[in-house]
């Protein structure tokens, strides 16, 4: 069974320096239809305006993984951490007992677009932990890229909760194919151009929510860059 979650049907606030769109219910957005799906809780798509970015603010006992579509980030946190975050980089923090973070475009001239993703973690008070890694064009296209999982194989990123990320960029005209068990769940996110899902169109921002299903078939109809989750 498939039903798609429309992009222009998303939460939309445009702050000036912050261009967001809420797949799920999220701080002033409120959907009771959309309060999430299975263990994931936030994907927002955000575009933040050079010079700007979120300051330093609090978390608690959730995953939060950043993948950045264009631009960069640069990234503090209370546990230490600093880096930038770039295209092709998967950011995990787990927040547990709690973390204190900020993002900022260092940019003077260019947006960053990235997709922030919040997973309910399998336990609470976990200890705070943070992990990055690159993962190249090559590595992602033509194919679904295992990018974060519940073991961390295939050199993905580790996150505490029962699911497998995948990310792929594929060709006009190209196919990808991916078997799901049938007692799982899917959601398709669409980060750029258009792509068809087992028939089904879908274009960037709509998510497609996958459940009894056994075979995905992901066709671009124009270049496309995809997330796919992989749920219990």
């Amino acid at each position: 069974m498939f039903s798609i979650r429309r992009s222009n049907e998303r939460g939309h606030f445009n702050h000036g320096w912050l261009n967001t769109y809420h797949t799920f219910s999220f701080d002033q957005y409120y959907d009771p239809r959309y309060m999430g799906f299975r263990s994931l809780r936030v994907i927002n798509e955000d575009f933040v305006a050079p010079g700007r970015g979120f300051p330093k603010h609090g978390h608690r006992d959730m995953e939060i993984i950043t993948y950045i579509l264009e631009g960069a980030l640069q990234h503090e946190d209370s546990m230490g951490n600093g880096s930038v975050i770039r295209p092709g980089d998967v950011q995990r923090m787990t927040a547990g007992t709690g973390v204190r973070h900020s993002e900022q475009n260092g940019s003077t001239d260019e947006p960053v677009h990235l997709l922030q993703i919040w997973i309910v973690p399998s336990a609470d008070n976990l200890e705070p932990s943070y992990e990055q890694k690159a993962f190249s064009i090559a590595e992602r296209q033509h194919q679904l890229r295992l990018i974060a999982s519940r073991d961390g194989r295939e050199d993905s990123v580790s996150v505490n909760q029962d699911v497998s990320l995948f990310a792929g960029i594929i060709e006009s005209g190209d196919q990808v194919n991916y078997a799901i068990d049938e007692t799982r769940y899917g959601w398709l996110q669409i980060a750029r151009g258009a792509v068809e899902v087992n028939g089904e169109r879908a274009q960037q921002g709509d998510g497609v929510v996958i459940v009894a299903e056994s075979n995905l078939s992901i066709v671009a109809t124009e270049p496309a860059e995809v997330l796919l989750f992989d749920l219990a």
